[in-house]
């Protein structure tokens, strides 16, 4: 039994070091994990609120359309989709006689505690409108 206590020696000094490993690397793994979750959560309101304003846009830019029509659009579009991804969005929404433009913004919801991202999300276009043709002569 005399070969085993050099050997015994060597590895009772490591006693214990697994469970504190764990201990640091699973709570750092586990946040790691929610970053990841968080910001996929973020990229997919941002997409949602983009979406919105693209429909917000081609009501107000329609020949015939209003700011009010492309605001409404837009809500329409972020009360079918972001129920839960998108939180407290916001819709606003301006017409001139040459473009329209739809601006959203909001909160995408929080996996971690204390994090809260912005969303912001915008669609400008030239608005549709009959121009004669004088050229022509007709």
């Amino acid at each position: 039994m005399g070969w085993r206590d050099p050997i015994r020696r060597r590895l009772s000094g490591d006693r214990g070091a697994v469970s504190a490993e764990l201990v640091i690397a699973t709570p750092l793994l586990l946040l790691m994990l929610l970053a990841i979750v968080q910001f996929a959560l973020w990229s997919h309101a941002t997409h949602i609120a983009q979406a919105a304003a693209s429909q917000g846009l081609a009501a107000a830019r329609a020949q015939g359309g209003t700011a009010a029509a492309g605001a409404a659009g837009a809500q329409q579009m972020l009360d079918q989709l972001a129920r839960g991804p998108l939180t407290g969005a916001s819709v606003n929404a301006d017409r001139t006689a040459t473009s329209a433009s739809i601006r959203i913004s909001g909160t995408a919801s929080s996996v971690i505690p204390f994090l809260s991202l912005p969303v912001h999300a915008e669609a400008v276009g030239p608005v549709e409108r009959f121009v004669p043709d004088l050229a022509s002569g007709g």
